[in-house]
Order: structure tokens, then C-alpha cells, then sequence
């Protein structure tokens, strides 16, 4: 049974602890490589990543050298180094591998030594392959993998959930795309049914998606979507698909971006609130006091987000915010927002002054 990433980062540190290998399987683009190098930095371990489908039986087992009267195997690089210090050992696409490197990995994860070269003790190996049980599996060229093969394995089937997406993609892609998947979880990917991929089509994934964010925002398409829809369903095609493409183009032709508490009090997007009327501060506001983002202390950053929003807000607004902010009974907040200036130039201090007097 596929379990989705929250899960499998919940029980995969015990097998990783035990020194076992594991063995990611899914589908295309859903984040696997991910996963392994988000592992990697919490361990604060380097990660040494090799494609199996790439390698030669010589690039697994390295080549051998005359020693006296003995031969001895020269160990390739990423093995002397998953030897001499504690890695990540990310082997991937190891189902399109040959038979000849699966072998030779077959004894790297039953025994964690190559041709006499031992791993260190606190290397750990993960791979990942697209085959397994997932929807869609059967339209992936990859071989199978037998029961001996995967007993060297601990083998978790992964399914993300969207949930799981948008958690990871909150701030790393563009805000535009990350509402239209909010808003429109189909156009995510395309999970198969028992008929598998429709041959030489292109499809949205989890990484497609990414990509395309990447595109259109370094060519600054967002910035004025309206006029740049044509460009936009282009690229979108050329990275999602046709359908993901039209639904994105025709969500950005109407697109109105939703401030929040996060756009003015930690990206510092004054801007978006410039046509703003007391109501939508308000409403701003009463988002700030149903956050728990003032229980603690903020940022150097964010209180200068902060001073640069409350100089900027009509006086019955800023009241408001000024109250909730000094309803917390450290008041923390309050005293350093008292004592900021404004980018403008502008004193917090005097603006209360100000609007009270």
C-alpha cells in the first residue's frame, strides 16, 4: 500500500537509523530525489548521487590494477568516497539499470561492500525507481525487480498527496501558480488509470510544474499576466500539457491575488495593499490576529515589514493593529514596532502620535 511523503518521512528515519537501504517507489516527478536530499541535510550528511541507468559494469565496480602477483580493484570515486566518509548514497533509475550493475548493487545493499571496499558505518544508502505498484506503473521501460532482488531493499510504495505539494512549494514557486494547484488539485498531475500514460503526451507533474513556475517568473510573465497570456499558454504547454496549459491561462486571465498576513509581514509587499480600502486592512487584520505569528517574538525583518504596513494604514486600522499587537502580555512586539522608522522615513512613534492626538 502507498503511503504519502508526511508518512514516510514519520518511519523512514528508524530504518535509516537500523542501517538498512531504502528503496523509494513512484511515479515521475513527485519528489523522490527530493526527499532523499531534504533527508540528507537534516543529517547534514553529503549527498553522492550516481544513475544507475548511466553506469557500466566498470563504473559500479571500478577496474582492476596489477599488485605484485594479485590483482586489485581500484575503487571508482563516488565508491571511495561512500567508504572513506559518511554519505547519502543515492543510487536512482536503478530499475533501467543493466543486470550486470543491479548485480553489483545487489551485494552493495546485502553486504554494503564492493569488491572488497567496505561502506563506511555511517553511510546510508536510498534509491529510487519509477516501477512498483503505483497507477501507472506498467507504462514506465524499466525492468522488474524479483523477490531476491527486493529483499535487499526496504521497499516503501510512495503516493504524495497535494497536501504534501503545496506544504513543500509554499514560497518556492511563484504565487500565482501556487493558487491555481491550490484551487485546482487535478491539474497537479496526471495519475493514470489502469490504461497507464497515453504514449508521447506530455502530462503535469509535481517537477513540470516547478519548471514551468521558474520560466514564466524569470521572464517576469507574471508580473502583468494579462498581457502576456499567449506567452504564458505556450510555455505551459510546453511543460504541463495541453489541458494543465489552458486551465492555467485562463486562471491567470482572471487572476486577482489574494494578499496575505505572509505577503506584507514576511516578503514585505507593502505594494499589494496600495488600492486597498478600510475594509480590506481591516480584513488584513483580523487575518494577523487569527495567526499565532505574534506570540512570539518577530524578525529584525518583519518588524520592519510591520512599521512599514502600520505607517501606511488608515488611523481607525491602525489602532486596531496597534492594540492586538499590545494585547500580548510579554509585548515584545509593541516596544520594538514603538521604536521602528518606516523605510519611508517616517517614526512608528510619531505616526501614533499622530492619529491619536
Amino acid at each position: 500500500m502507498a503511503i504519502d511523503f508526511a508518512t514516510f518521512n514519520s518511519v523512514v528515519t528508524h530504518v535509516i537509523d537500523a542501517g538498512f537501504p531504502v528503496l523509494i517507489r513512484g511515479r515521475h516527478g513527485i519528489g523522490k530525489s527530493e526527499v532523499v536530499y531534504q533527508f540528507a541535510k537534516e543529517r547534514n550528511l553529503p549527498v553522492v548521487e550516481r544513475r544507475a541507468s548511466q553506469m557500466t559494469e566498470g563504473d559500479l565496480m571500478g577496474l582492476p590494477s596489477i599488485d605484485g602477483e594479485s590483482t586489485r580493484w581500484n575503487a571508482p570515486d563516488w565508491l571511495k568516497e561512500a567508504c572513506d566518509h559518511g554519505v547519502i548514497l543515492f543510487l536512482d533509475e536503478v530499475d533501467r539499470a543493466t543486470m550486470e550493475v543491479r548485480q553489483g548493487i545487489f551485494e552493495l545493499t546485502d553486504s554494503r561492500k564492493l569488491n572488497g571496499w567496505h561502506l563506511h558505518p555511517q553511510t546510508r544508502i536510498f534509491a529510487a525507481v519509477n516501477g512498483g505498484e503505483h497507477a501507472g506503473a506498467s507504462s514506465y521501460q524499466v525492468g522488474e525487480m524479483d523477490p531476491a532482488e527486493l529483499d535487499r531493499w526496504t521497499v516503501f510504495d510512495v503516493e504524495p498527496t497535494v497536501s504534501d505539494w503545496l506544504n513543500w512549494a509554499n514560497g518556492k514557486v511563484a504565487g500565482l501558480v501556487w493558487d491555481f494547484v491550490n484551487q485546482n488539485h487535478a491539474h497537479l498531475e496526471h495519475v493514470p488509470d489502469s490504461g497507464g500514460y497515453e504514449p508521447n503526451k506530455v502530462y503535469p507533474s509535481r517537477r513540470s510544474w516547478v519548471r514551468f513556475s521558474d520560466t514564466v517568473d524569470k521572464a517576469n510573465l507574471l508580473a502583468e499576466p494579462k498581457q502576456n497570456l499567449a506567452s504564458i499558454y505556450n510555455l505551459g504547454a510546453a511543460f504541463i500539457g495541453f489541458e494543465a496549459a489552458v486551465g492555467f491561462r485562463d486562471f491567470a486571465e482572471n487572476y486577482e491575488r489574494i494578499v496575505t498576513i505572509e505577503d506584507i509581514i514576511d516578503h514585505g509587499k507593502i505594494e499589494m495593499t496600495t488600492d486597498f480600502g478600510i475594509n480590506d486592512h481591516l480584513a488584513l487584520v483580523e487575518k494577523l490576529e487569527a495567526s499565532e505569528m505574534l506570540v512570539t517574538p518577530l524578525a529584525t525583518t518583519q518588524i520592519q515589514n510591520l512599521a512599514d504596513w502600520f505607517v501606511t494604514l488608515p488611523s481607525e486600522v491602525a489602532m486596531k493593529l496597534f492594540a492586538h499587537i499590545g494585547s500580548n502580555a510579554d509585548n515584545f512586539n509593541v516596544i520594538a514596532l514603538h521604536s521602528a522608522v518606516a523605510t519611508s522615513g517616517q517614526k512608528v512613534i510619531d505616526f501614533i502620535v499622530e492619529i491619536v492626538g
